[in-house]
């Protein structure tokens, strides 16, 4: 099982460096994040237009056409991954080719952009999290619009490890946590006899670690915290713990009043 991995940008070192930038990046994932996203397309364009050598201008921009994509296909029911039945027999869905030839597109980019000052920096921390962040992406389009598990599990264990590096160097690269934490909670959902064949292949499966690495991104995270959170409702609803999801999504809600998933998903909760 795979979710969304939309990992988004080198937070702790542009936000540090360089606040007025950030602030046109943080316009961006709001209106993402609140589904307009014809918005923040712009935003990010407009981003990648001024910073030409900073891979998370293309690299974010590709997160709004998959999360367009995601929302379109109606691919974040909560439904879906809350029933393990209804995830493994999701019907076969139909992507646009040409939101599929932008993504790609934008990720090739980035991946160049990066690439390039790795060559140069190979400890680069901005350019490791668009690493991350790329890979995450790709996983989440593998899997859950292709239906390609086995290769979504490699992009997957790809980002963990990239985000294991970059932590190592910074571990207040907070927004990264969500790599390693998505990868063990959902891999650890599996039964132990799926979880020890994962492991035996590199993959980590610890759910518990999955949700303790999910609550440093949704306490302390910058772009990923709102998606943390939303991994933590699903988490809660998984667990019969319908008041922690409630109080997740009634703040998700809040913050973020153009997204009707988080209403939606909220009314279904109301005693």
């Amino acid at each position: 099982m795979c979710l969304l991995l939309a990992w988004f940008a080198g937070v702790a070192t542009c936000s540090a460096s360089d606040p007025a930038s950030a602030v046109d990046l943080n316009r961006g994932f709001e209106q993402m994040y609140n589904l307009d996203f014809s918005a923040a397309h712009l935003t990010f364009a407009q981003w990648e237009q001024a910073h030409p050598d900073d891979p998370m201008g293309p690299v974010s921009n590709a997160a709004a056409f998959l999360f367009a994509e995601f929302n379109r296909l109606k691919i974040l029911e909560f439904d879906l991954f809350t029933q393990n039945e209804k995830f493994e027999k999701r019907p076969k869905l139909s992507p646009d080719p040409s939101v599929r030839a932008a993504f790609e597109n934008e990720l090739q980019r980035g991946e160049r952009i990066a690439s390039k000052v790795l060559a140069r920096a190979p400890n680069d921390l901005h350019a490791l999290f668009s690493l991350v962040m790329i890979n995450g992406l790709r996983s989440d389009y593998t899997a859950m619009i292709e239906k390609k598990n086995l290769l979504a599990l490699s992009y997957t264990k790809s980002s963990r490890a990239i985000a294991e590096k970059l932590l190592a160097a910074d571990p207040s690269y907070y927004d990264a946590y969500l790599a390693v934490g998505v990868e063990n909670y959902l891999l650890g959902l599996n039964p132990a006899p799926i979880r020890w064949i994962l492991h035996i292949g590199g993959a980590q499966t610890d759910k518990v670690e999955g949700l303790e690495k999910l609550r440093i991104t949704a306490e302390k995270g910058h772009y990923f915290a709102p998606f943390a959170r939303l991994l933590l409702a699903v988490a809660a609803l998984r667990d019969k713990d319908r008041n922690t999801a409630r109080d997740l999504l009634s703040a998700l809600s809040r913050e973020f009043p153009g997204n009707d998933l988080y209403r939606k998903e909220l009314a279904r909760l109301q005693p």
